[in-house]
C-alpha cells in the first residue's frame, strides 16, 4: 500500500492583476503559476527547474500559503490549507519552513545569530527555559557546521556560506517536515555550493525531511533531487524521477536545459549534442495560445497553436506535456 503524500498540489494557479497603460490604467493579468499539480512524499526531494521568470519562487511561496493562490488546492497531510487565515496557518508553520536565496538579506542585521536561530522557539515554545533554549540553538549551530561560540555575533560578521548555514539552522530549529529551498546556493561560490548541498542532504537523512529545491542550476538539482519538475511560463512541461529525466528527457525544453549543463570532460563537452533555443521568453501577460513553448520549439506544428498539450505518460513516474514527444 502506497503511503499518502506529505504534500499534494492540485491545479494551482497564482495570477496577479497589474495596472498598465497611462492614463487609462487598464488591468492585465500576469499568470505566474497557471495550473500546476504535483506531490511530495515523506523524505523526498522535488527539484523545480526552469528559466528566470517561469514561476518557480511564486510556486514555492504559494505552497507555503505566503502568497494566496488564485485557484487550486494545496493539501498538507490530507488537509487543504489554501485560504486559511494567518491564525489558522500558525500551528502549521512549525512543519513548513523556507530557506531564501540571499542569505545575508534574509537575516535581521540587528539580531545576534543566537536570537535569529532561536526566534522560532520564542514564537512556538515561549515557556521554554532560557538555558534549554540556548542549548538547542547551540546544538543546531553545531549540526549545520557553525561554532556554538559564535552565538553572540551578528550576521555581518559571517561569510555568505555561513549566513546560509544560519538560515538553514533557523529553518531546522523546530524540526519541520518540509523545507522549501528557494535557490539556496545561487549567491554562493561553487565550492561553498557543494558544502551547502551536502549539508541539506545530511540533514534530510538525519531528520527525515522533505525538500522542495528551486533552482536554475540543473547540476545542483541532479545531485540532490529524487524527482525533477520542469516549469515554463508557470506550467509543467515535464516531471520525472531524476535518473529518467536526465537519461531520457522527452520535452524539447527539458532537452535544451540539460544540453546547456557543462560536462567536466573537455572531449565529451565539445562533442555533445546541443539544443539551442531561439527567441526570448514570451511575456506572461500575453502567453502564446496552445502550447506555451511553441514559439521557441523546433518541433512546433499547427497542432501546437490549436490546443495545449495534455499530460502523457512516458512511464508511471515520467509525465510529459508535449504533442510530439514521441517523435
Amino acid at each position: 500500500m502506497t503511503a499518502a503524500p506529505l504534500l499534494e498540489v492540485r491545479d494551482l494557479k497564482v495570477h496577479f492583476r497589474v495596472k498598465t497603460g497611462v492614463p487609462l490604467f487598464r488591468e492585465a493579468v500576469l499568470r505566474a503559476v497557471d495550473g500546476v499539480s504535483f506531490t511530495v512524499a515523506r523524505g523526498e526531494t522535488l527539484g523545480i527547474v526552469g528559466e528566470s521568470g517561469c514561476g518557480k519562487s511564486t510556486l514555492g511561496r504559494a505552497v507555503l500559503n505566503l502568497i494566496r493562490p488564485t485557484a487550486g488546492e494545496v493539501v498538507w497531510l490530507g488537509r487543504p490549507i489554501q485560504g486559511l487565515s494567518a491564525a489558522d496557518m500558525r500551528p502549521l508553520r512549525r512543519d513548513m519552513q523556507i530557506v531564501f536565496q540571499d542569505p545575508l538579506a534574509a537575516l535581521d542585521p540587528r539580531m545576534t545569530v543566537g536570537e535569529i536561530i532561536g526566534e522560532p522557539l520564542d514564537t512556538f515554545l515561549p515557556s521554554l527555559p532560557e538555558a534549554e533554549r540556548k542549548a538547542q540553538v547551540q546544538e543546531m549551530m553545531a549540526k549545520v557546521g557553525l561554532s556554538p561560540q559564535m552565538v553572540n555575533r551578528y550576521p555581518h560578521e559571517f561569510s555568505g556560506g555561513q549566513c546560509q548555514r544560519i538560515g538553514i539552522a533557523r529553518a531546522m530549529i523546530l524540526n519541520p517536515r518540509l523545507i522549501v529551498c528557494d535557490e539556496p546556493v545561487s549567491a554562493l561560490d561553487v565550492s561553498i555550493q557543494a558544502q551547502i548541498i551536502n549539508l541539506l542532504m545530511r540533514l534530510q537523512r538525519e531528520f527525515d525531511l522533505s525538500l522542495i529545491l528551486i533552482s536554475h542550476d540543473l547540476s545542483v538539482v541532479r545531485h540532490i533531487s529524487h524527482r525533477v519538475m520542469v516549469l515554463y511560463l508557470g506550467r509543467v512541461m515535464e516531471i520525472a524521477s531524476r535518473d529518467e529525466l536526465y537519461a531520457g528527457p522527452r520535452h524539447p525544453y527539458t532537452q535544451a536545459l540539460i544540453s546547456a549543463v557543462p560536462i567536466p570532460d573537455p572531449d565529451r563537452e565539445a562533442n555533445k549534442p546541443r539544443v539551442i533555443l531561439t527567441g526570448d521568453l514570451p511575456s506572461p501577460f500575453e502567453p502564446p495560445n496552445g502550447c506555451l513553448f511553441r514559439t521557441r520549439c523546433p518541433r512546433a506544428t499547427a497542432l501546437c497553436a490549436e490546443a495545449a498539450p495534455r499530460e502523457d505518460g512516458v512511464s508511471e513516474r515520467h509525465r510529459v506535456f508535449c504533442h510530439h514527444w514521441r517523435d
